[in-house]
């Protein structure tokens, strides 16, 4: 049984800092790609960021050079940090694993496993 658990959300200010963790069982996170999605209300959910096994990382537009994906496969931990947040970066955060092909790296559907999702309030 595959169990992806993520930590790290909360309240912040525009402009603060959080990092986000996922926790990996049942499966060896070296094997697959890992990715974070977010989904805001009222929203699609949508591509945040993957690392896949080929050591290659992606970011969406939105959050390129401000967060950075990153895994620990001693842990079998995948963390998201997320730098100079934005209101918009409010949403819930979930991360899967898969094996995604490249063009397929962005939806959602092409994921096998995710995490029940941690939640992000980016407000002043």
């Amino acid at each position: 049984q595959v169990l992806l658990v993520e930590s790290g959300g909360g309240l912040v200010r525009p402009g603060d800092s959080l990092r986000l963790s996922c926790a990996a069982s049942g499966r060896t996170l070296r094997n697959y790609a890992v990715g974070w999605f977010r989904q805001a209300v009222g929203k699609e959910r949508e591509f945040v960021a993957a690392f896949r096994s080929t050591g290659t990382k992606h970011y969406a537009d939105s959050v390129k050079g401000r967060f950075t994906i990153s895994r620990d496969n001693a842990k079998n931990t995948a963390d998201l940090q997320m730098n100079s947040l934005k209101p918009e970066d409010t949403a819930v955060y979930y991360c899967a694993i898969g094996q995604p092909i490249l063009s397929e790296l962005r939806n959602p559907q092409s994921w096998y496993h995710w995490g029940q999702g941690t939640q992000v309030t980016v407000s002043s």
